[in-house]
């Protein structure tokens, strides 16, 4: 358990270091219904300790306070009632001072847990349900600091989150051609693969069981799309041919007026005109060789097919990731990357009992897969067989394109 505990108090240390350059003002705004406001982030984190651990495990458990409970829920409906999720901005009261509040009263009363004699049976449902508990708290790391970064965008100033001395990828500039040239294809024979978790070190169910899939032969390309290729798609008009389209894509970007990726934006002078991209670091000239990022599945596959080529399957992109060289490549640490899977159970799949079991497969309807991890996944958060999920439209997390094949063109 000391184990268990240190991992605890530092990663409630990590997410107050990630709201510190914030102001109170920052922290109760809510950019969009998709996005949640700092402070709902900080408390609903603290409502999971709270009723999933202390709830259960703490002697004449008491709740911080009683309206927490469907203030903080987000979606568990064994447990109750919640908020509207569009209504987390209106949430004005408790001031984010008692939100702090709240944050320290249940970290000293889930640090007491740990020093308690419990039965063994419930010392290894206590230490599994605080590990769910810590890699939830990631998830929402990196959801918070994607909720800030679409907030500030929404800003006239364009404010930046926090100055960084190097580039928010880490990604040493390439020499990158308009489109992948042969060299960039790594090919597959295909045949049975196995994927998902196998069982060794923390996982969400929705990555089991581990079982067998067929893939025919294919290619997948050894890096990610950039800027620069993505704006050739832009200026080719992209965005105005529906026959590079899905038809729910097309009337999707006709209805929002969409021309370009969202945090792009074009600037016009008497002589030319430059285009520039919204960051954490502020509003900054687009690096047109880091990964393109903030693409929705329709954009993806859009971009794919005027590529010549299409997305990846999951079990394409995790048995191309798994001989990969993790040092030399793309496949984590940049952006999320859409593969044409649509996110449902695998072969066997059955969620964990009780409320915990909300947490993944309630879901499995209307989206696709997303593999890999992104520049904003907190350390230690990264797996080969993490399946991430959003639906078709979702463009405001640091998602990005890998391209695949069936087939190369002949070379005549």
């Amino acid at each position: 358990m000391a184990t268990l505990a240190a991992l605890f108090a530092r990663l409630r240390e990590d997410t107050m270091a990630l709201v510190a350059p914030l102001e109170a003002e920052d922290c109760c705004v809510q950019s969009m219904p998709d996005a949640s406001p700092v402070k709902w982030h900080l408390a609903h984190t603290t409502w999971f300790f709270e009723t999933f651990i202390l709830e259960r495990f703490e002697p004449n458990f008491q709740p911080f306070h009683p309206a927490f409970r469907v203030l903080f829920n987000s979606y568990y409906d064994g447990i109750g009632q919640q908020h509207p999720r569009a209504q987390r901005g209106l949430i004005t009261r408790p001031s984010l001072d008692e939100v702090w509040a709240y944050r320290r009263n249940v970290d000293e009363r889930v640090s007491q847990i740990f020093s308690l004699e419990l039965p063994s049976a419930s010392a290894d449902a206590l230490a599994a349900l605080v590990e769910l508990g810590l890699h939830h708290e990631q998830q929402h790391q990196e959801l918070l600091l994607t909720d800030i970064k679409h907030l500030f965008s929404m800003n006239p100033l364009k404010p930046p989150y926090k100055l960084l001395e190097t580039s928010l990828y880490q990604v040493a500039p390439r020499d990158v051609l308009p489109q992948i040239a042969l060299s960039h294809w790594q090919k597959f024979d295909g045949g049975i693969v196995e994927i998902g978790h196998d069982g060794v070190g923390f996982f969400f169910d929705n990555e089991t069981p581990r079982h067998r899939q067929f893939v025919e032969p294919f290619f997948i390309a050894t890096r990610l799309v950039s800027n620069r290729e993505y704006l050739a798609f832009v200026e080719d008009g992209g965005y105005q041919n529906p026959l590079l389209w899905l038809a729910a894509g097309w009337d999707w970007i006709t209805q929002e007026k969409l021309t370009h990726p969202i945090y792009w934006q074009e600037s016009h002078s008497q002589f030319d005109s430059t285009w520039q991209e919204f960051t954490l670091n502020g509003l900054q000239p687009i690096a047109l060789d880091e990964a393109v990022a903030h693409i929705s599945f329709f954009e993806a596959e859009a971009y794919a097919r005027w590529a010549g080529a299409r997305l990846p399957t999951e079990a394409e992109w995790e048995s191309a990731a798994n001989v990969a060289d993790h040092d030399e490549t793309d496949y984590f640490g940049q952006v999320w990357q859409w593969t044409t899977s649509s996110y449902g159970p695998y072969p066997g799949y059955t969620a964990l009992e009780g409320a915990v079991g909300e947490y993944n497969g309630k879901f499995m309807v209307n989206q696709y897969v997303l593999r890999g991890s992104s520049c904003v996944t907190p350390i230690g958060h990264t797996r080969l067989s993490y399946r991430n999920f959003f639906p078709a439209t979702a463009r405001w997390q640091f998602s990005g394109v890998r391209l695949a094949r069936s087939s190369l063109p002949r070379l005549d």
